[in-house]
C-alpha cells in the first residue's frame, strides 16, 4: 500500500512554519492518542502515521529531503523512521504530549525515567523594615532576621545519610507521577512513593529527613543606601530559600518602609522644611543659621520683602539619587509669626506702623485699601 504523503496526513503546505506542522501534529496527537481510544487499531496507526511525517517535517535537513526526493528518498539512509509501538513515539516526543496530559506519557516507558533527585529551585523570601527619613537620607545598616531552608551540611545536599544513593522510584518507575485513567481521559498525579520526586532514598539523611535542605534562623546585615524611597525593595541574591537537592537559591527581597520626620519631609529627591519667620525679618531681609537633617549647619539668606510661602533652594543639599553623583535640593518654605500676646508698648508700635503701611497703600491705590479697616482689642 502507498504512503501517504505526509503533508496530507498533518494538512499542511511546503510552506507552512515549523510553528504550524507543530501545532497540526499536536491536533492528530489528541485526537488519535491511545488512551483517547483505548484498542482502537485504526486510531493507533494514524498515531504512528502523524508522529512519522512529523518527525520528518519537523527536522530542516529530512523535509528539504523529503521535498526533494519524497518517500524514497527517506527509505534509503535519509533518517526514515517507522515506528513499532506507541512508546517510541512518547519517547521521541515526550514533550508535546507532557503539555497535553500532564506527562502521561512517561509512565509508558519514557525517556524522563530519573535515577537521581531532580534540581529545584529554591523559593524567593520577602521581609520588611521601617526606618528613618534621617536613615534614609543618609543610609544605613539593619539586621533582619529571617527564617530560610538551607541546604543539609550533613549529606551536602544529597538527601542520602553516609553516601546512600537514590535509587529508581519502584512505583512509578522513575516518572514521578502516575497515571490515571476516567473513560476516555487520563490524568497524570504525583507519586505518593516518592512525592514526586522518581526516585527513592533508602538510607535518607536524618538531619534533613531526606529533604536535603533544612529551616533555620539567620540574621542577615542589611545595607540601605542613601536615598532610597519609601516602598523600595532591596534584593539579596541567593539569600532565600536554599533549592532541593542542589539547586540555586531563591533571592530574598527587603521592602522599605520611612517614617514620618516631625520637621523635614521629601519631596521626590528634594529635602522640603518649612522656616518661620517674624515680620520685621520677612519685611527687612535678614540672614540665619538652619540645621540640616544630617545635624549639618547650613546658612541662608531672607532677602527683603520676602513673601509668606516663598520656597529657597540650597542647590544639591537634598536627597542623594540613587544610581547618580548627583543630589536633589534642600527647600526651604518661610512661614509668618503671628504672636497671640503683645506688650503695650509693642502694640502701640504695631498701631503706628499700621497706619504708616495704611497710609502708603492708600496713597498707592486711591485710598480704598483700609476704608472699612478697624482694629480690635
Amino acid at each position: 500500500m502507498a504512503k501517504r504523503d505526509y503533508y496530507d496526513i498533518l494538512g499542511v503546505s511546503k510552506t507552512s512554519s515549523p510553528e504550524e506542522i507543530k501545532k497540526a501534529y499536536r491536533t492528530l496527537a489528541i485526537k488519535y492518542h491511545p488512551d483517547k481510544n483505548p484498542n482502537n487499531k485504526e486510531s493507533e496507526d494514524k498515531f504512528k502515521e502523524a508522529a512519522e511525517a512529523y518527525e520528518t517535517l519537523s527536522d530542516p535537513q529530512k523535509k528539504a529531503m523529503y521535498d526533494q526526493y519524497g518517500h524514497a528518498g527517506m527509505e534509503h539512509g535519509h533518517g526514515h523512521h517507522q515506528y513499532s509501538n506507541s512508546d517510541e513515539i512518547f519517547e521521541q516526543f515526550g514533550d508535546i504530549f507532557g503539555s497535553f496530559f500532564g506527562g502521561g506519557h512517561q509512565s509508558r516507558g519514557g525517556s524522563s525515567r530519573r535515577s537521581a533527585p531532580a534540581a529545584q529551585n529554591g523559593s524567593d523570601l520577602t521581609q520588611e523594615i521601617t526606618i528613618t527619613l534621617q536613615e534614609a537620607f543618609l543610609g544605613t545598616k539593619k539586621i533582619v532576621g529571617v527564617y530560610r531552608y538551607q541546604s543539609c551540611t550533613e549529606c551536602k545536599a544529597t538527601g542520602g545519610a553516609d553516601g546512600s544513593k537514590a535509587t529508581t522510584c519502584a512505583s512509578c518507575r522513575g516518572q514521578g507521577q502516575v497515571i490515571h485513567q476516567q473513560g476516555f481521559f487520563s490524568f497524570a498525579k504525583p507519586c505518593n512513593s516518592c512525592k514526586g520526586q522518581g526516585v527513592t532514598i533508602s538510607n535518607p539523611c536524618k538531619s534533613c529527613n531526606g529533604q536535603s535542605r533544612t529551616q533555620k534562623h539567620e540574621k542577615l546585615t542589611i545595607t540601605v543606601p542613601a536615598g532610597i524611597f519609601d516602598g523600595a525593595q532591596l534584593r539579596l541574591s541567593e539569600k532565600g530559600d536554599a533549592g532541593v537537592f542542589g539547586g540555586r537559591s531563591g533571592d530574598l527581597y527587603i521592602k522599605t518602609h520611612i517614617q514620618p520626620h516631625a520637621i523635614f519631609s521629601r519631596r521626590e529627591n528634594d529635602l522640603v522644611t518649612k522656616l518661620t519667620l517674624t515680620y520685621p525679618q520677612l519685611v527687612l531681609g535678614c540672614q540665619i543659621e538652619i540645621e540640616s537633617i544630617d545635624s549639618n549647619k547650613e546658612t541662608i539668606k531672607i532677602p527683603a520683602g520676602c513673601q509668606v510661602g516663598k520656597e529657597i533652594i540650597l542647590p544639591g543639599k537634598g536627597f542623594p539619587i540613587l544610581g547618580k553623583t548627583a543630589r536633589g535640593n534642600l527647600v526651604i518654605i518661610t512661614q509668618c509669626h503671628i504672636p497671640t500676646k503683645l506688650s503695650t508698648d509693642a502694640k502701640k508700635s504695631l498701631l503706628d506702623l499700621s497706619t504708616h503701611l495704611d497710609a502708603q497703600d492708600a496713597s498707592a491705590n486711591g485710598g480704598i485699601t483700609g476704608f472699612f479697616k478697624k482694629f480690635l482689642g
